[in-house]
C-alpha cells in the first residue's frame, strides 16, 4: 500500500513510517521537514502531489501549542487540507491520531482544540476512523525538556496511564491497512495508571539526573479532572505493552532524554 503519514517525523508519525517501511509499504512522509507545511495554505500544491496514488493517509499532526484559540485554527486547517486535497487526489480512507478523555476534561483549551480536530475530519469526505490513545511514555521527558531549570522540574498533576509511541504508530498502521468501519473511534492504552509526577521521577532517576520535580496542578475544574483520572481508559480499552518500566531501559527513552 501507499500510505501518507501526516506528521510523520514527530513522535508517534516517525514510528509510523519506519513500521510501514519494514512490512514493505510504500510510506510518505508528510511534515515541514519534508517540504509540507500543513497549516499553510500556499503547501497545498506540495501535498497534491505527495498524495497521488496514496491509498491512506494517517493524520499524526500537532500544532506544539496548548493554547485553545491557536491549536484550534491548527487543527481546522489541517483536518480540512487533507480531507478536501485527500478527497480531490483519490485517496480511500484517513485515519486520525487523537486522546482518550478529552470529552471529560472540562475547558481545557487544546482537548477542546482536539475535539475540533476529530470533527472536522469526521465530516470530511474521505472514510475516517479515529483513534484515541493515552499519553505517551515519552510524555514526561517532553515535559521535562521544556520545565526543567537547573534543580527543579515543574510537572503537571495528573493521573495517566501511559503507552509507548512506538505501539500507537504500529497499531496506527494496522487500523489503516486492516480497513475499519467508516466513522469508528477506536481506543487504546497503556498498561499501568500511574501520576505523571511518579513517572517524571522515575525518568529522572534512571537517568541518574538530581532535579527536583514539583507537581503543578492546575486551577479549577480541568485540574481536578486531571488530577482524578479523568484522561484514564474505560474497562474495556485495550492495554498494550511495554510498561514504562520496560520502555525505560530500551533505546526509544533515550531517544527523548531531556
Amino acid at each position: 500500500m501507499r500510505i501518507a503519514v501526516a506528521g510523520g517525523t514527530g513522535t508517534v508519525g516517525r514510528y509510523v513510517v519506519e513500521t510501514g517501511r519494514a512490512a514493505g509499504h510504500d510510506m510518505v512522509v508528510v511534515s515541514r521537514a519534508s517540504g509540507i507545511d500543513l497549516g499553510a495554505r500556499q503547501s497545498e500544491i506540495a501535498l497534491s502531489t505527495a498524495l497521488r496514488g496514496v491509498d491512506v493517509i494517517i493524520d499524526t499532526t500537532d500544532p506544539h501549542t496548548l493554547a485553545r484559540s491557536r491549536a484550534t485554527s491548527f487543527f481546522e486547517e489541517v483536518g480540512g487540507r487533507l480531507q478536501r486535497v485527500g478527497a480531490e487526489q483519490g485517496v480511500g480512507r484517513l485515519v486520525v491520531l487523537s486522546i482518550v478523555g478529552i470529552d471529560r476534561v472540562p475547558r481545557f483549551g487544546y482537548y477542546e482544540a482536539k475535539q475540533r480536530h476529530e470533527a472536522v475530519s469526521l465530516a470530511g469526505a474521505l472514510a475516517t476512523t479515529v483513534v484515541r490513545a493515552t499519553q505517551f511514555h515519552e510524555f514526561p521527558a517532553q515535559i521535562l525538556r521544556a520545565t526543567r531549570h537547573g534543580p527543579l522540574a515543574f510537572m503537571l498533576a495528573m493521573r495517566i496511564q501511559p503507552i509507548a509511541a512506538r505501539t500507537a504508530g504500529r497499531y496506527l498502521l494496522q487500523i489503516a491497512t486492516n480497513g475499519t468501519p467508516d466513522g469508528s473511534t477506536l481506543q487504546i492504552s497503556g498498561p499501568e495508571p500511574a501520576s505523571l509526577v511518579t513517572l517524571a521521577r522515575h525518568y529522572l532517576r534512571q537517568r541518574d539526573r538530581k532535579s527536583l520535580v514539583v507537581p503543578l496542578p492546575l486551577p479549577g475544574a480541568p485540574g481536578r479532572a486531571l488530577r482524578h483520572g479523568a484522561v484514564l481508559p474505560t474497562d474495556e480499552v485495550p492495554r498494550l505493552g511495554p510498561t514504562f518500566a520496560e520502555w525505560l531501559q530500551g533505546p526509544d527513552a533515550i531517544a527523548v532524554d531531556p
